[in-house]
């Protein structure tokens, strides 16, 4: 570290005395600790977001109030995406950490993943950019007090929450200092993790502050709770994305056009608001889970649907699947291969399990997948388009929407699905909305990618399978077939049965011996 000179040194002290006199004032802290305007990352941003200035104000008053000061302050916010959640975060844990010696900080999320990849690297940014980034070590983790004998007492951590580890959160304390609780999307945290978290209230004379910020995905729990029957414990923000500085206002624009302003989709990524639905999530999650317990009988005489989804992008795949009435199998997954490749397996699967029906993803590459088998002669083969009108459009948007309501149907009823993660992973992780019709709808490929989930190549396949209905007659004949083959088995059992007996009764024969006379010569 290079040495400061005299003027340098008392120039540092007296930096540090001033951010030292902002205990009370986040906002003013915010303003002189990092390098606003400066060339650099902060070199197009004067200050904090309009909205940022808002929470920060908050918390000045509410501390600068000797009345109110040592009473839990709790902010929550519902946004919609891209608004600087995390950087309010940094920003607040920067102040925390820097104007109160031993404060204690805890940032939660609903997995390690996120707090990993997403607030800590933001933090980490701020950190960095502060004025005083050398007294402080910043892990993924954690971040702690370069202070000699401070590191367990002066710090923040990332945890991910568990509803089976509640205890992680029992024993945030530190009386008379400085509390602050972060929870991180927080629609998806569990209610027994709300519920430990008040014990981190209770300290007296002490600071405490919890914020629990998220996009409001879900309409019952305790993040709604906060803007319903506990708003008066609350202060309550709800931050449309198009109000806020540095959000995509094209993309926001584009969703509004595909899904309509007043969608649930619209309602929860954009302007902040709970959705009418219970949750966005498509199909639930112990549905799937019980589908990869169960063994399905009795499907043998129904028909076989076959499904293939052709992979639009370099890091998506190609998958072949089947479903035949309550049971269905993945064949293939695919990667990095062309249409060309794509149809020779598909036609390989056709061969060995003779469907019923095909039905092939006909949009983008997927067309060229139809015209290889049609020009194989296979006339089995059905087209599908997710942008079509549904079959029931009074409730379903399009016709994608519809066959994966069909397979939600399928999953809440019970079926034989693969004990594959990864398919569940597909299935649970798309989300819905409704149009300005009331019409289910589910979020585009792009949308998904776009919030860090990837293309639900396995879920689409195996939605696909629904897209077409057979009637009984292949059933019957397949019935005849079955009951053909059995027959045969039954015959040829019958036969080796015999063949078993004649074999024990012949081993029960006593076995007589004949010695041969060896002859004695010579060789050659």
């Amino acid at each position: 570290m290079p040495t400061l000179s005299p003027d340098q040194l008392a120039a540092k002290i007296e930096a540090y005395q001033m951010l030292a006199s902002c205990t009370y004032d986040p906002l003013r802290y915010t303003r002189m600790v990092f390098p606003w305007g400066e060339p650099g990352e902060l070199e197009r941003f004067s200050g904090p977001h309009d909205w940022q200035v808002d929470i920060l104000s908050t918390i000045r008053d509410h501390l600068k109030n000797k009345a109110t000061r040592y009473t839990p302050l709790r902010i929550s916010v519902a946004s919609g995406h891209g608004i600087g959640k995390s950087a309010l975060v940094a920003m607040i844990a920067k102040w925390g950490l820097g104007t109160c010696d031993d404060a204690k900080i805890v940032c939660t999320a609903n997995t390690k993943s996120q707090l990993e990849t997403k607030t800590s690297p933001e933090l980490g940014k701020w950190f960095r950019l502060a004025v005083d980034a050398q007294e402080w070590d910043v892990k993924t983790l954690s971040i702690t007090s370069k202070s000699p004998g401070s590191e367990k007492t002066w710090r923040m951590d990332l945890i991910p929450w568990s509803e089976n580890n509640p205890e992680a959160f029992a024993g945030l304390h530190n009386q008379g200092r400085l509390i602050i609780l972060i929870f991180d999307e927080a629609s998806s945290i569990a209610k027994n993790i709300w519920e430990t978290a008040q014990g981190a209230l209770t300290d007296e004379n002490t600071i405490i502050i919890w914020l629990a910020f998220g996009n409001p995905t879900q309409n019952t729990g305790n993040f709604r709770e906060c803007f319903g029957k506990s708003k008066h414990r609350w202060l309550n923000r709800q931050i449309d994305s198009r109000t806020v500085p540095g959000t995509n206002k094209t993309e926001i624009e584009s969703w509004v056009n595909d899904y309509g302003e007043d969608s649930d989709f619209v309602r929860v990524r954009v302007k902040g608001e709970f959705p009418r639905a219970g949750s966005t999530q498509f199909i639930p999650s112990d549905a799937v889970a019980k589908c990869r317990q169960l063994i399905a009988e009795g499907f043998e005489t129904l028909p076989k649907i076959m499904a293939i989804d052709v992979a639009r992008f370099g890091d998506d795949q190609s998958v072949i699947g089947i479903r035949q009435g309550r049971k269905a199998r993945i064949l293939k997954k695919l990667r990095g291969k062309d249409t060309v490749e794509v149809a020779q397996f598909a036609i390989d699967e056709i061969n060995r399990e003779k469907p019923d029906a095909i039905v092939v993803d006909g949009d983008g590459l997927g067309a060229g997948v139809v015209d290889a088998l049609k020009h194989r002669g296979l006339s089995n083969v059905h087209e599908f388009h997710g942008g079509e009108t549904a079959e029931d459009s009074a409730k379903y948007f399009n016709r994608r929407a519809e066959v994966w309501g069909m397979a939600r149907d399928w999953l809440v009823a019970g079926g034989d699905l693969p004990d594959d993660p990864e398919l569940e992973t597909d299935l649970t992780g798309v989300q819905y909305g409704f149009s300005n019709k009331q019409q289910i709808q589910l979020e585009k490929k792009e949308d998904m990618k776009a919030r860090g989930v990837a293309s639900p190549d396995l879920g689409d396949m195996f939605a696909m399978t629904f897209a077409v209905k057979m009637v009984l007659p292949p059933a019957e004949a397949r019935k005849e077939e079955i009951e053909h083959r059995l027959s045969l088995a039954k015959d040829a059992n019958a036969k080796m049965i015999e063949e078993q007996k004649i074999i024990l009764e012949e081993r029960k024969q006593p076995k007589t011996y004949r010695i041969k006379p060896y002859r004695f010569g010579r060789r050659g």
